[in-house]
């Protein structure tokens, strides 16, 4: 996710502090080079032993007495992103104003790499005046903050204030540095559970919510690409370089999905299209006075077969969603003429429809299988681009 990317993790005197630990663990996890820089007050609330511990490099805690003679400069031009977290009202205000004064502040004012502010600090500090126009002040240098969380603080207090969640500053790292390995793609992705009428109230439909197409759609932005959300679910929170196409039932999607497959490169088929559809809706609500109804269904279209179908046919990835083994996979990879087929059981406990997190595994026609832990949709969308990217590199692009 970010190999080879350079953070230098800025830890400054709060409580949530130790967070920044955790910081540190997960950039690594990601493939991270990691360095930390310390304001003294840091010091008071986690030891420099611990990222020294993490990240195999001892933090800068002061501007002289070290090895290096110019230490902040050194980092600011080694990183490519600097992360602040947390970052108290007095660092805050120290940046708002160019101050200098010690090793993490001198650090970002000599830095040309983007720069992440998590604030985190009482109720009362974060709504002042002074930090509402420092936290301006900071935006309009480019600098991009990740507001605080409601919750509990220090003392016993509850409010906002809360440093933002860790994977959430980790998510937003991810879309600033983004790795750029999808530019020029032109990506299809269908999302959300389709509805088929019975009359104008009832419908024949699933569980799905879209999040996991969601999730996908806003990582191959993060990536580089364009992309084309045809969706029976909910819009994401952030349409930001995504062309979001709302349709309702498969019919819809099919239609919206056959046109823009053929400008795209790679379709990533999330969406849980209904198999069925009532031969006849009704025009008028059904009545439970009449008695119960007979309904007649017919089969709905094949969007992926479609897709599959289409000239010039994109890298195609389909979805899965069975309930119990998974051993059909394989088979059904083959059969839909998928290049990868995402599959997963939506009765596993905390994953599948409607959750936010997922767990899958992926399947080729070749027979081979990975399984991925229980996840994040997010996390989820991050692997199936990896394994997308890394297919990508040895096969020409159509």
């Amino acid at each position: 996710m970010f190999a080879g990317r350079r953070i230098v993790l800025g830890v400054t005197g709060g409580v949530a502090a130790y967070k920044a630990a955790y910081l540190a663990r997960r950039f690594i996890e990601l493939d991270a080079e990691v360095r930390t820089v310390m304001t003294p007050a840091a010091e008071q609330f986690i030891g420099a032993a611990t990222f020294a511990a993490l990240t195999g490099t001892n933090p800068v805690t002061d501007l002289f007495g070290g090895t290096d003679v110019s230490p902040h400069t050194t980092l600011a031009a080694w990183a490519d992103l600097i992360v602040v977290a947390p970052t108290t009202a007095a660092t805050l205000s120290k940046l708002a104003h160019g101050e200098s004064s010690n090793a993490l502040t001198a650090t970002v004012l000599a830095t040309r790499a983007p720069v992440v502010v998590a604030p985190a600090m009482h109720t009362e500090m974060w709504e002042h005046p002074a930090t509402r126009e420092n936290v301006a002040i900071i935006e309009r240098f480019g600098y991009t903050v990740i507001p605080p969380e409601s919750g509990a603080l220090a003392g016993g207090d509850h409010g906002v204030g809360r440093l933002a969640d860790p994977e959430m500053i980790v998510a937003v790292v991810d879309g600033i540095l983004g790795t750029g390995d999808l530019e020029g793609e032109v990506v299809l992705v269908t999302a959300g559970g389709t509805r088929e009428s019975i009359d104008p109230v009832r419908y024949i439909g699933n569980r799905s919510s879209g999040k996991m197409g969601n999730a996908v759609a806003r990582s191959a932005v993060d990536r580089g690409a364009r992309v084309i959300l045809v969706s029976a679910g909910t819009a994401p929170s952030d349409l930001g370089g995504i062309q979001f196409v709302p349709v309702e039932s498969a019919a819809d999607m099919a239609e919206a999905a056959w046109t823009h497959a053929p400008q795209c490169t790679i379709a990533v088929m999330t969406a849980a299209v209904a198999d069925f559809r009532p031969k006849e809706p009704r025009s008028d609500k059904l009545r439970r006075a009449e008695g119960l109804p007979d309904i007649d269904l017919e089969p709905t279209p094949d969007v992926l077969k479609g897709v599959h179908e289409s000239d010039p046919r994109p890298y195609l990835v389909g979805f899965a969603a069975e309930v119990g083994s998974l051993d059909t996979a394989v088979d059904k990879a083959k059969r839909k003429g998928v290049d990868l087929l995402v599959a997963n059981d939506v009765a596993i406990e905390g994953s599948g429809f409607g959750s936010d997190n997922n767990q899958v595994a992926m399947v080729t026609p070749l027979g081979d299988v990975e399984h991925l832990p229980l996840m994040p949709k997010a996390d989820v969308a991050t692997a199936i681009w990896d394994r997308v990217v890394e297919a990508r590199r040895s096969t020409p692009r159509t």
